[in-house]
């Protein structure tokens, strides 16, 4: 983006997403809202709004704390729950402490584990995630944990979560997606006026933030979007690499990958990952007869690779290539997240044979060790499709 061009949240925290959420939560909880901690996004927010509560992500993403961590944890172990568990264990995360109870989902091995390590430090609710998303039985599985969640939170915190809340907050929800999506859509256009880090910092912000405090930023930012494009501000060239960026969670010092990719000449339009923009698709069924499973539903429909079989990834990867115009494809693997790993087999012979574009794996952690090898290897493949 070009110098002196306004940022499109302009709060004094640009570029610092974790910095920006911490400052909201804080301001709710001297409000009196209490904060419930989450660590992923299967975590039905919907529920914990409707208890008039404020969540706030647990996941770390930073290499400072993963030497603490392997004091019990595994060196082969993935590098977020170890960023994550050293966070707790040296006592220095600030969304941690602001916490007043944790929500732990059973995506993966590595974090049932940990949350054991951590479950008497502060209210903990466990909730058992089905991973065969397109049985029936999946679904009302999920329904039940949904349920059990609200009936925690309601002893928890002595309140009551009535259906009606949950309903206004599936409306609340549909709403900020599709004003996000909006917003997400100046990205498909080439080139492009909005940046992925400010991509990201919307994302990150709407993950904590209430439709109704995120609703005059968004609307500013649409303003400011269409200023841009009538005025001709772009990020980058119109004969860019246009890349999405799918994979696992990528934030903190992983963002790396980002920062290379945009160095070597590339333009990321999309984010595919649940710490971007794949948080913010699908559709929650308003007035449905059980809002419970409406909110089941559509949380089932998230394509994770926990998930078996994950080809919703693969529908969904058609839709994001269709309407976002890639040159390439970039999938992020952080070390021993085995089942992103082992998936990036399938979106390689997806990518590279339906869709007949290049495509690359990078496995990577939290260090800037792999830097130059990561480097050398965009740059590689950027040449490839400039030659095109």
């Amino acid at each position: 983006m070009k110098e002196g061009v306004e940022p499109l949240v302009n709060d004094g925290f640009a570029g610092e997403p974790a910095k920006r959420c911490l400052s909201y939560i804080q301001s709710k909880r001297e409000k009196g809202k209490n904060i419930i901690g989450i660590y992923c996004g299967y975590a039905p927010m919907e529920v914990i709004r409707a208890a008039d509560m404020i969540p706030a992500v647990l996941c770390a993403f930073a290499d400072k704390t993963i030497a603490a961590g392997e004091e019990v944890l595994p060196a082969n172990l993935c590098p977020l729950i170890k960023s994550s568990y050293g966070f707790i264990k040296t006592d220095t995360c600030p969304f941690f402490a602001i916490s007043e109870a944790v929500i732990a989902e059973t995506t993966c091995d590595g974090k049932k584990k940990m949350f054991e390590l951590i479950a008497d430090i502060k209210p903990m609710h466990v909730m058992d995630l089905p991973q065969l998303p397109d049985q029936k039985e999946a679904r009302d599985n999920w329904t039940v944990m949904i349920r059990k969640l609200a009936r925690f939170l309601e002893t928890t915190f002595n309140t009551k979560i009535s259906d009606e809340k949950v309903e206004e907050e599936i409306k609340n929800t549909n709403l900020k997606n599709k004003l996000l999506n909006q917003i997400f859509d100046f990205a498909a256009l080439t080139p492009s006026p909005i940046t992925w880090q400010e991509i990201y910092d919307l994302t990150y912000l709407g993950q904590v933030a209430t439709t109704k405090d995120m609703l005059p930023i968004l609307e500013d930012c649409f303003a400011k979007l269409k200023r841009r494009v009538a005025d001709g501000v772009y990020h980058g060239a119109s004969n860019s690499p246009r890349v999405i960026v799918t994979g696992c969670p990528v934030g903190g010092d992983a963002t790396k990958v980002f920062k290379i990719i945009e160095e070597a000449g590339g333009v990321i339009v999309y984010l595919d990952a649940c710490t971007g923009m794949k948080a913010y698709t699908g559709y929650f069924e308003e007035n449905a007869q059980d809002p419970y499973q409406s909110v089941s539903k559509r949380y089932m429909d998230v394509p994770c690779s926990c998930m078996t079989p994950n080809d919703r990834r693969l529908s969904e990867m058609d839709k994001i290539i269709d309407s976002f115009k890639p040159d390439v494809v970039i999938d992020v693997v952080l070390h021993a997240c085995h089942s992103y790993n082992v998936e990036s087999h399938k979106i390689k012979e997806h990518v590279t044979g339906k869709h007949k574009m290049p495509f690359l794996k990078i496995e990577t952690d939290y260090s800037q060790s792999d830097v130059g090898q990561i480097r050398t290897r965009v740059e590689a493949l950027f040449e490839i499709v400039t030659k095109k």
